[in-house]
């Protein structure tokens, strides 16, 4: 049974291709999107509707309350049932997905350390009084490869890092294991790149369209059902800025525009995140990309 992995950075076209594949190679798909996850987030996560999936059956969509936190340990454990599964039941897997640490998680043997409670308390104390760009700084320093892959806003994560290098006096990305600790070997991972400019053409585009499809209104609704309770979806990209919005501290137009900033810097971080992992093959933007897919599995 195969497992193939789509993966690149946001509005590159991934679900689209996910979808193809898997009805190529009869499979099911596993998401992959740390945001996806989540019931309600919809339009701001572009998730595909049940009438966009090709009658590709998806798991791990819409299976937390936004009022929720996630960890890559949660994600990795259900992920991998997942795959164990579709495989019993005769059926390929196509995990798709721009969020590199939960692909890692799981096609590698990734360690977790336990929480440290004095430790967390005395980090969430301290973002409390330096503020969390000071703690996202920390740990710039202490382990450049982690900042990447985190986001300067989802603080609940910078200090994960910072405790788990406090308790094992190890960069947190330590536990990012090489190729060759690989749980899946055989597993295929192609990436999707786009010319910068185009990229960034599609994200704005992106943006503009969840204003049309009613992004406001949908996070009202997450509000309504418990957002703000949580730390983990209130920062996704968008709704974040339009929990902003709507506590009056900035305009509808500063909110969009910094949702097509920051989403253009994430997929920046993105690209560089997956540009470590040698495994991935690229398909460019003017090659064919089912077709490409398919040569490589029939190579095999």
């Amino acid at each position: 049974m195969e497992i193939i992995v789509i993966a690149g950075a946001t509005a590159t076209g991934k679900s689209e291709l996910a979808i193809q594949v898997a009805q190529e190679i009869d499979a099911q798909i596993i998401n992959a999107d740390s945001m996806q996850i989540y019931k309600g987030m919809n339009i701001g996560t572009a998730k595909l509707s049940i009438a966009e999936r090709g009658g590709i059956e998806h798991h791990l969509l819409d299976i937390l309350d936004v009022s929720k936190d996630s960890t890559v340990a949660w994600y990795q454990g259900l992920a991998r049932e997942k795959v164990n599964e579709i495989h019993s039941q005769g059926k390929n897997v196509v995990i798709v997905g721009g969020t590199g640490l939960y692909i890692k998680s799981i096609l590698d043997e990734l360690n977790f350390p336990d929480t440290d409670p004095m430790i967390r308390k005395s980090l969430e104390i301290e973002a409390e009084r330096i503020g969390g760009d000071a703690l996202f700084s920390r740990l710039e320093k202490l382990d450049p490869a982690a900042a990447i892959a985190i986001d300067r806003a989802n603080l609940r994560r910078v200090i994960r890092a910072l405790e788990v290098i406090e308790i094992t006096g190890k960069p947190f990305t330590a536990n990012l294991p090489r190729e060759e600790s690989s749980r899946y070997p055989k597993a295929m991972q192609f990436g999707l790149v786009m010319e910068r400019d185009h990229l960034i053409d599609r994200i704005d585009a992106r943006v503009e369209k969840m204003w049309q499809l009613g992004f406001i209104e949908e996070v009202r609704a997450c509000i309504a059902n418990g957002m703000l309770e949580g730390r983990t979806s209130q920062l996704a990209l968008g709704y974040s800025q339009i929990v902003a919005l709507l506590n009056g501290t900035i305009s509808e137009d500063e909110a969009k525009e910094d949702t097509k900033r920051a989403t253009r810097q994430y997929a920046r971080r993105q690209e560089t995140w997956f540009s470590r992992d040698e495994r991935i093959q690229w398909i460019s933007p003017t090659q064919p990309r089912l077709e490409r897919v398919m040569e490589v599995l029939a190579s095999r």
